[in-house]
């Protein structure tokens, strides 16, 4: 399939040509759904700890006689029915939350990203993005001139420049990446994704 390109000016360039395979797919919501839960649980740290029962600073004393008071029967206050009391599952610092995705599913979920993406018109190829000096203002300029001074944009370039780097840390509404970090929740998340002609031709050698 053909891919509109446009040049650093924001003017159009000569077109290229895209795999079908990659950039043509149909929406699999169920996919990418799983796709992007999955990345997003694997990047959850098990940091939360909470008592049980047996943990709970209480005395194990019972609070009251089992009958003749007129409430109800209880054995001790660190009870998980109390306030106070240890929670019935409590979570706990070893959990582990990681999903797995094997390698067929995660092109098949990126693809269909990026296939959607294409369709919507919400990604663009440029020949080519580089920034003479490590200043925010010169970026910000070639965004404005390309036509994405408005809204969040994704970057994605085949080599981390250090002056696009640079130049970027300032802009809270533009991320950019190199090919292979581009991440499902990222290509989900950003309503405008910008890629680099090099960049095209790494990821469909990443994902083929």
């Amino acid at each position: 399939m053909e891919i509109k390109v446009i040049n650093a000016n924001g003017k159009a360039a000569a077109s290229m040509t895209a795999s079908d395979d990659l950039f043509g797919r149909e929406y699999n919501e169920a996919l990418i759904h799983q796709l992007v839960t999955a990345y997003q649980a694997n990047a959850r740290s098990s940091n939360s700890k909470q008592k049980g029962r047996s943990e709970i600073a209480k005395s194990t004393r019972k609070p009251w006689a089992q009958k003749g008071t007129g409430r109800a029967r209880s054995g001790m206050a660190s009870s998980p029915l109390w306030r106070g009391g240890g929670k019935i599952f409590p979570n706990s610092p070893d959990q582990n939350y990681t999903q797995k995705i094997n390698r067929k599913m995660y092109r098949a979920g990126v693809a269909s990203i990026l296939s959607q993406l294409v369709r919507e018109g919400r990604l663009t190829v440029v020949d080519d993005l580089t920034v003479e000096a490590p200043k925010t203002k010169l970026l910000a300029q070639k965004m404005k001139v390309m036509g994405f001074d408005a809204g969040r944009v994704l970057v994605i370039t085949d080599n981390m420049d250090e002056n696009l780097y640079l130049s970027s840390r300032n802009l809270e509404n533009v991320l950019v990446l190199e090919a292979h970090q581009a991440d499902p929740v990222s290509l989900v998340r950003f309503p405008k994704v910008l890629v680099t002609r090099n960049a095209m031709a790494k990821i469909e050698e990443l994902l083929a």
